[in-house]
Order: C-alpha cells, then sequence, then structure tokens
C-alpha cells in the first residue's frame, strides 16, 4: 500500500506518554521536533503528531516528573528544550508498558472471539 492511501493514527493519551518516554530511553535527550520525526520515521508515517498533540504531553510528563527538559542549542543552531527521561520516568516506563501489553492482550483476545 503506497503511503498516500495509509490512514493516519489517531494517538490516546497514555500511549502517547508510553512512546514518548520509550522514545527518550532509546535515543536519549530530543527536543520535541526530534521526538515527532522519530516516531514518525519509525512508524513509516502512520503517526503524524502536530505540536498541538506533543507539546501538551511534553508538559504533562515534565509536571509528572517522568521527564525533565533544559534548554540547550540544536544542530541547526536554534534554541530548543531538550527532554530527557529521569529515573522516575524510567520506572513508570516499565510499569506502563507492562499495563500496554496486559490491555493488548486483553483486546487481542476479545476481537479473536476468545473467553
Amino acid at each position: 500500500m503506497s503511503s498516500e492511501h495509509k490512514s493516519k493514527i489517531q494517538v490516546l493519551q497514555g500511549t502517547l506518554d508510553l512512546i514518548v518516554l520509550r522514545t527518550l530511553a532509546t535515543m536519549g535527550p530530543q527536543h520535541a521536533y526530534g521526538i515527532a520525526s522519530r516516531l514518525q520515521q519509525v512508524s513509516e508515517d502512520l503517526l503524524n503528531l502536530n505540536q498541538g498533540t506533543l507539546y501538551p504531553a511534553l508538559v504533562r510528563l515534565e509536571q509528572q516528573g517522568w521527564i525533565k527538559g533544559t534548554w540547550g542549542t540544536t544542530e541547526s543552531k536554534r534554541e530548543a528544550k531538550f527532554y530527557g527521561i529521569t529515573r522516575a520516568g524510567q520506572k513508570a516506563l516499565g510499569e506502563e508498558t507492562e499495563r500496554w501489553r496486559q490491555l493488548a492482550g486483553l483486546v487481542e483476545k476479545l476481537l479473536a472471539g476468545e473467553s
């Protein structure tokens, strides 16, 4: 299927938090554009996050203490806030990953018609 015909994926709030935490755990500190670009690349353009979606998630994660933002300079010499995962964020990532796997397993069972 060509990329023009793929449907974009809508991301639930908790799912977005999880994938942002995972991205930061994997790649190290990133600015918002870097996070969005990475998620778009990994999803093969199925996931295209705009600022109105990503920034509230970053603020929420920072308020929870799961990520910490510090100002720095991008490769293109622009000022940007770089977000890194905290120890609390690493712990939350483990817990949220397990919760996601349980939910995904349940949904899979229900879709398969099993009891």
